[in-house]
Formats: structure tokens, sequence, C-alpha cells
């Protein structure tokens, strides 16, 4: 992945917050904005489409509340040039942190690209055990989310409609990360849907209908009333999948 402009911005402003103590600087993936910007457009297929931002992740040798405080003071400088809030971590907290997050460790290891300093992930690996379990916990949240979220729309299918949307790209992280259990490139989340449509024996489009979602503001009450039964069937069959996972 390229190194935009203003990924090395902020690489400066970090430098002069945290100086020497800046480790590591790393950007990953490209996500949509969780809420909406001017620089928002709508999607051919009549969706709205939010802007992409890209992540990253510092490293710094110790973080300080004077440190917090001068990074909050730029979050909207970093904000209006389409980059996520930075993830932050100590040094001694990185290592520490693999086995707790290891989906969301995994997705930053098998696509990153170092911006400035040493590569944070050499030498290191993501467990497959505990990266199984995380898809486990977060397969049955969404499972619970889903058939709780549904009750509460009390049959109003505008109401589903935003269930829908607003969990997809929770379900398209999380099939990212069923992808890389099995082995299977995750950076592509059509591709993720598709696997896991297969995986599930489900018909073509069951998942990748909602994956492609993920980014999306609004679809249709008709549209969610269509996808909703069979995507919650789909999770359901996940939720089973990966509680029976074997390496």
């Amino acid at each position: 992945m390229p190194i935009p402009d203003s990924v090395r911005a902020l690489e400066r402003d970090l430098r002069e917050i945290f100086g020497a103590r800046l480790q590591s600087l790393v950007a990953y993936g490209v996500r949509a904005s969780a809420t909406p910007h001017a620089g928002d457009h709508p999607h051919p297929g009549g969706h709205h489409v939010q802007r992409p931002l890209t992540h990253t992740l510092a490293i710094a040798e110790t973080l300080t509340a004077e440190d917090l405080r001068a990074c909050a003071g730029r979050v909207k400088k970093w904000d209006a040039a389409a980059l996520a809030t930075p993830l932050l971590l100590a040094a001694h907290e990185f290592e520490r942190s693999l086995d707790a997050f290891p989906l969301e460790f995994g997705a930053i290891v098998a696509d990153h690209v170092v911006v400035s300093g040493k590569n944070p992930f050499e030498g290191l690996r993501v467990e497959a055990a505990d990266v199984r379990r995380a898809c486990e916990v977060q397969a049955r949240s969404h499972l619970l989310h889903l058939r709780e979220g549904y009750l509460e729309t009390r049959e109003n299918a505008d109401a589903l409609a935003v269930l829908i949307v607003e969990s997809a790209a929770p379900f398209a992280a999380l099939l990212a990360g069923i992808a890389r259990l099995q082995g299977a490139a995750a950076g592509d989340a059509a591709a993720s849907g598709r696997h896991v449509e297969r995986l599930l024996d489900v018909p073509a489009g069951v998942v990748s209908d909602v994956v492609k979602l993920a980014g999306v503001t609004e679809i249709s009450a008709a549209e969610a009333t269509r996808i909703f039964p069979a995507y919650l069937d789909a999770v359901e069959k996940l939720a089973r999948f990966v509680d029976g996972w074997k390496a």
C-alpha cells in the first residue's frame, strides 16, 4: 500500500508529540467512516457510501496523559485528512495485546506497511487458537445482537434496514477473521464472503449481500426484509461452525 501524504503528515505530528519515544508507525487497511462527512458520495447502485479512512497504529516507548491531550487536539485535523484516529500503544503493552485482540492485530499483520521505525510485528505471530476463540466470541455476540436488534425493531422494516447496515462492517470483519482461521486470504471482503458461503453451504449471495453493505449508510426497507432471514440463518450456522472448528 502506498503511503498517503496525509499519513506522512500524521507521522510529523506524532514526532512532535512523542519525539524519540515514537518507536513505530504502521498504516493498514481502509474502512468506511463511522459518521457521514461532506465528502461522502452515493454508490452507483443507489446506496449511500461513506468515505474511506486510512488506519494507523503507533507504538511509543511511553504513553502519558499529556501525550493523549496533545493528540486529542489534532484529531479534528486528522479526521479532515481522512485519517482514522490512530491506535496508540505503549511498547510494554504491545506484545501482551496480541492474544487479547487476535482478530484486530491479525488484520493489521495481514495488511500493513511500516511508515517509520521498526516493524512491530517482526518475529511475532497470532496463534490460531486465539483467533478461533475470538471468532467464536464475535460470532455468538453478533448472533445475539441480531436477535435482540430484530425484536427492538418491532417489525418496522425501516428500523430493520438500520440494523442490517450498522451490523455489516462488524460482520465483514468477522468473516475476515474466519478466512484467516482457514488459511485463506482475508484482504478482500467479497472473497471472504464467498469463502464463508462455501464453508456454510448456503446459497451464493446470502453472505455477500451483507458484506457489500459495509460502508453503506442506508438500504431500502424492501431490501432489508429480503436480506434479514437468510442473514440471521447464516450467522447461526457460522457460530456453530466456529464452535466446532479444528485446525
